[in-house]
């Protein structure tokens, strides 16, 4: 019985193998399986990365059933669902790779889970960008919104290099990570790019795009910032009316919305001239604006001089259509600066300096007939030795930015230095106080004719009390900076000419009175000082000097402070000091390094001397006759157009002939021009007459100078005398 059932079941056995080795090779068919799914060969790819850098991770998906089916896999990260994705496989064993691509914004290791398969991938904080391409141009759309309300955050990002290029871009708001984006640029090209932002608290908020850094600001739901201010003629406070009450510039309030009726004066007496209503920034052209209040309003009431005193000749450039006016030129080489007065009662002048340096918006600047066209008009009672002009043409890389630092009328020679910054990546000031200690940082965070407010060292109590501007600004921490340059626009206020000679009046008398025993400043020059880290202040070198800017119309200039600061500077403090009225619309901070710059001279092609209009000025002397003056205006070599008010000097300059523009640079124009002029006395022009003679020149100590210098009266400038200045007016 044993026997048999072992053999039986030694059959059965057989038989089975045999069934399923048959039904393996199809020859016997069975019900098919259902569908069933093995995941197998995780792979994250990279295992090491930045921040905010994509990560990729993949996964085999089998199918072992006989038909097909749907399955989810599900992504988890550090334990979390991050995703979950339903894919669908054929049966008999079919295999399909499954992707996801994570972004990750905090360093730290990532633990990725599929299934029961898992994986590990670390991220570290991102090092300085290596990509080449450049954020520029950062803009807040709309500046203002309510709480809770998004604005775009948007910029350019161009890619300068000849080979394409990537960049992730991370979007803070208050230091707090926000959104991560990754683009690819093609060489030569540019893309818009926007992230949109928001914060729930009133005040305002920083963001940054990686390096590159803007602001906007949330005010009450219901309510907007109103600013009123004024533009052209100096910087005196405009008196206004907003709906029926008496208000002055500058004027910032935050109002509730709705309709609002604002009036200024027309004409609007300054003391120092009578000025005229030109128009608002929005093209009207009365007075009186009705508007709604709906958004962030700025209101700019621009004005012009009808009659009075400004300085030096006013620069115009052609258009296209016509000529526009660009600032007056050569603040620096007033004659008459005043260094001090010596115990004999006697003032010492200071020698001036006539250069200036001028950037033209390139977006005005137009070409007519393949020249470019600039006049210099006389238009005040004012006598002027324009000594030389040419336009320097700068190409500078896509991205930055260029000005030139300003001329210090104390300095000898030309200090135009050209500097780069980098386009709308300036830092701004942490903090900034002027002498009374108030708080003015809100005026210099943005170039919205909102100045600094300033005084005029004439209003001084008494000679020996002289009260100054001073504007102290905390630069923040710039341990790593390799390079520091101040950005700022602003200009000077001269104020009333009858307080200047009351206030040289005093010091003589007190010169007689015995009471100055030593040189004595009266008009103290402009100093910048820097703080030490033993809380004492260090003057800036005499070549780096804060300069005085120009007047009746703002411009912007650098001021270099790189390698200022001390070793053992813990904290960047610089404080500016003036006596003259001078007050600052914008100041910045660029830390980048000078980039690479190609310059190019254009001298005149054509210079033309002529009147403009009839003058009952007094000013006499042997003038520069009327004509072709070109050879003159070539080198700054104290050979002169000599003028007065109504000349007008026509210039043109060949616009043909510059280099072709190299890939990834930009290009901007400056005008450079060396000039004296001298005011009539009883009108700032005090130690001298108002004639052409004594003739100014470079080297002198100052002006008037005394009988130890000279004009260089030698064979060439004889000639040069004889030939061109034959104009006589007695």
């Amino acid at each position: 019985m044993k026997v048999i059932l072992i053999i039986d079941l030694l059959i059965v056995g057989i038989a089975i193998g045999a069934y399923f080795y048959l039904q393996d090779q199809g020859i016997i068919t069975g019900a098919a399986k259902p569908a069933a799914f093995v995941f197998t060969d995780l792979v994250v790819n990279p295992l090491e990365a930045y921040v905010g850098q994509p990560i990729q991770i993949s996964v085999n998906v089998t199918n072992i059933g006989d038909i097909e089916g749907e399955t989810t896999i599900n992504l988890e990260i550090n334990g979390d669902l991050k995703e979950s994705l339903n894919v669908t496989i054929a049966g008999v064993k079919t295999s399909e790779i499954v992707e996801f691509t994570v972004i990750e914004l905090y360093p730290g290791t990532y633990n990725v889970t599929i299934d029961e398969l898992s994986e590990t991938f670390k991220l570290k904080t991102a090092p300085p960008e290596s990509s080449k391409i450049v954020l520029s141009n950062f803009k807040s759309d709309p500046y203002e919104t309510w709480p809770g309300i998004p604005v775009a955050a948007t910029a350019i990002a161009t890619n300068p290099s000849a080979e394409p290029d990537m960049l992730i871009i991370t979007a803070y708001v208050d230091d707090r990570l926000v959104e991560v984006k990754r683009i690819d640029l093609d060489p030569g090209t540019s893309m818009n790019i926007a992230f949109n932002v928001s914060a729930s608290e009133e005040g305002k908020h920083s963001v940054r795009l990686n390096s590159l850094s803007g602001s906007f600001i949330v005010v009450p739901k219901g309510y907007h910032t109103l600013t009123i201010v004024r533009s052209g003629s100096g910087s005196a406070s405009l008196p206004f009316t907003l709906n029926g009450e008496k208000h002055g510039t500058s004027y910032t309030a935050i109002l509730p919305e709705g309709q609002y009726t604002v009036s200024v004066p027309d004409p609007y007496d300054v003391r120092t001239g009578v000025l005229g209503f030109s128009g608002w920034n929005d093209g009207s052209k009365s007075p009186t604006l009705t508007f709604t209040l709906d958004k962030r309003t700025i209101l700019i009431a621009t004005y012009y001089l009808i009659s009075g005193y400004a300085s030096c000749p006013s620069l115009y450039i052609w258009n296209g259509t016509g000529y526009s006016y660009v600032t007056d030129v050569s603040n620096s080489g007033w004659l008459g600066y005043i260094g001090h007065i010596d115990s004999n009662g006697e003032i010492i002048f200071s020698g001036g300096n006539p250069y200036d340096y001028v950037k033209l918006d390139k977006n005005i600047l137009a070409a007519k007939d393949g020249y470019f066209d600039l006049v210099l008009s006389q238009q005040w009672d004012e006598l002027y030795y324009l000594d030389s002009a040419s336009l320097l043409v700068v190409d500078h890389p896509i991205g930055t930015d260029v000005y030139t630092s300003m001329t210090n009328y104390l300095n000898k020679g030309s200090t135009g230095q050209i500097y780069t910054t980098a386009t709308g990546q300036l830092k701004s000031p942490i903090s900034a106080t002027n002498e009374n200690n108030q708080n003015v940082l809100d005026a210099i965070l943005y170039q919205d004719g909102i100045y600094t407010p300033g005084i005029n060292g004439l209003a001084s109590p008494s000679w020996n009390n002289i009260t100054q501007n001073q504007l102290t600004l905390n630069l923040g921490n710039l341990t790593d900076a390799t390079n520091i340059k101040l950005v700022l626009t602003g200009m000077v206020d001269w104020g009333e000419f009858e307080t200047y000679y009351e206030w040289i009046t005093q010091f003589q008398n007190a010169a007689k009175a015995g009471l100055i025993t030593q040189d004595t400043q009266i008009m103290p020059p402009p100093t910048m000082e820097i703080l030490s880290a033993d809380g004492t202040w260090i003057a800036a070198p005499q070549d780096r000097q804060i300069p005085l800017p120009s007047d009746f119309n703002a411009r912007t200039f650098t001021v270099d402070l790189t390698g200022l600061f001390p070793q053992d500077t813990t904290e960047y403090i610089v404080r500016l000091t003036n006596f003259w009225n001078v007050t600052y619309d914008y100041i910045g901070i660029d830390t980048t390094p000078q980039q690479d710059i190609t310059l190019t001279t254009i001298k005149p092609t054509t210079a033309t001397l002529s009147q403009l209009w009839e003058t009952l000025s007094q000013s006499s002397g042997a003038f520069t006759r009327y004509g072709d003056v070109t050879e003159l205006l070539q080198e700054t070599d104290d050979m002169f157009v000599i003028g007065r008010q109504g000349d007008q000097v026509n210039l043109q300059f060949c616009a043909e002939d510059l280099p072709e523009l190299a890939e990834g640079m930009e290009r901007d124009y400056f005008f450079v021009v060396a000039c004296w002029f001298k005011d009539p006395p009883d009108a700032w022009g005090y130690g001298f007459t108002f004639t052409v003679d004594p003739l100014p020149f470079l080297n002198m100590t100052g002006f008037p100078y005394t009988n130890a210098e000279s004009y260089p009266y030698d064979t060439i400038h004889t000639e040069y005398l004889n030939k061109y200045n034959t104009r006589i007016i007695p």
